[in-house]
């Protein structure tokens, strides 16, 4: 019979095979979290579905859970929670990625050192308070010069895109850093400005990180709650794109609204209504899982190696 190993190579060779086992179950729990949320979702989606049908579900252009008379078309949560996140992709993209480029190619390292961990600080505020500075200041501030409701799209989808800046800056930010500065010189001894290298050389470079953080910080705008829950209302209704005001201008309620208001309110337990809670949650599930894909996927076709 072999005697335990107690010598120093042997210790740490025990040490490395328990870390080893450890990281492997984080990542099998994880995984498992995972798929318990799908199924989760899945089983009673499936029972909703099998009393409300499918086509109705998604080509409905009404959305009544509790009153009567009810309805579960998703199309109005849908083109709502689609007005959110075009709204924070104005504010968010075009600002992340100009304060990308100036962290990443304009700033010394010492802004850089304290501006970029303040530009994260926006990433901890929680989200409740996002969404009543919506409500109390740049709601009343926006209707001085626009006829706002008190409740709105606009206020919310500028929030929003606050709250997703840190997300699109520091990714974008990183990939840029990761940049060969071989690059750069080569253009700087061709007679590039600093401006034309970081436009036409490293924002190229890195545009599958640059697109990635794109897509993360969507998928972070279309499943945020809190935000849109207190400063955009609770009025489902199918949006007219032919009125570029009423977009914004009007209250809306998302999805991921519509499932608080379902989770809280007064409903009968295992009813239409409180499945109809899942059926949204599993298309949302499936329209950021589609979106992270697509990301995965561009990011692997203009993915740059350096040597």
């Amino acid at each position: 019979m072999s005697q335990p190993d107690f010598s120093h190579d042997g210790i740490r060779t025990a040490r490395g095979k328990a870390f080893r086992y450890l990281f492997m179950l984080c990542a099998l729990l994880s995984i498992l979290t995972t798929v318990a949320i799908i199924l989760t979702l899945l089983v009673d989606a499936v029972d909703f579905f099998a009393e409300i049908s499918l086509v109705e579900f998604l080509t409905g252009t009404r959305w009544s859970p509790t009153n009567e008379p009810v309805a579960f078309g998703v199309l109005p949560l849908i083109s709502g929670t689609l007005v959110i996140t075009v709204g924070s992709a104005l504010v968010a993209l075009p600002i992340g990625l100009l304060t990308a480029i100036y962290l990443s190619e304009y700033a010394s390292e010492r802004r850089r050192a304290y501006l970029k961990p303040a530009l994260e600080v926006l990433a901890g505020v929680p989200t409740v308070v996002y969404g009543y500075f919506a409500l109390v200041y740049v709601t009343p501030a926006l209707d001085t010069f626009l006829p706002l409701s008190t409740f709105n799209a606009l206020s919310a989808s500028i929030m929003v895109g606050i709250m997703i800046i840190p997300m699109v800056s520091s990714i974008s930010e990183d990939a840029m850093s990761a940049v060969p500065d071989s690059l750069r010189q080569a253009s700087y001894g061709l007679g590039a400005t600093k401006f034309t290298v970081s436009t036409s050389v490293v924002v190229p470079a890195a545009v599958s990180g640059i697109f990635s953080s794109f897509i993360l910080a969507l998928s972070r705008a279309i499943g945020e709650t809190m935000i849109v829950a207190i400063a955009a209302g609770q009025t489902p209704r199918l949006v007219d794109v032919t009125d570029p005001a009423g977009l914004f201008l009007n209250s809306i309620q998302t999805m991921t609204a519509a499932m608080v208001q379902i989770g809280t309110g007064d409903i009968v337990g295992q009813g239409e209504a409180y499945k109809s809670l899942f059926a949204v949650g599993l298309t949302l599930f499936v329209i950021t899982f589609a979106m992270n894909l697509v990301s995965e996927l561009v990011a692997s076709r203009y993915r740059e190696e350096y040597r």
